[in-house]
């Protein structure tokens, strides 16, 4: 199972995530749900990277991907996107809750 765990300011504002684990959907190569849940956290971490200033740290290994701005303060683009990967997560997760969990 995916366990995907949304870091939160005490203001509500999403700071980063930490998404682990593999949904066991399918096999490597043609697991959808672990395709999405990549495609989406990866496009945010670049998206980020790329489209805004702000600082931030990432671990990244085999089944985990932990993200964290290095800031309380950051950018409104910044807060959409992660508002927007949290949107799609949830998604993901609504349908398929066997294999992702929103914590």
């Amino acid at each position: 199972m995916i366990n995907f765990e949304i870091k939160k300011l005490e203001d509500g504002r999403c700071y980063g995530f930490c998404c682990k684990g593999h949904s066991g959907y399918a096999n490597k190569g043609s697991d959808i749900v672990c395709a999405a849940v990549s495609a989406l956290t990866v496009n945010t971490v670049n998206s980020i990277e790329k489209f805004t200033e702000d600082k931030f740290s990432i671990n990244q290994e085999d089944g985990l991907l932990d993200f964290t701005l290095e800031s309380e303060v950051f950018s409104d683009d910044t807060g959409l996107l992660l508002d927007s990967l949290v949107l799609g997560i949830k998604e993901i997760a609504k349908d398929n809750p066997k294999y992702v969990c929103v914590i």
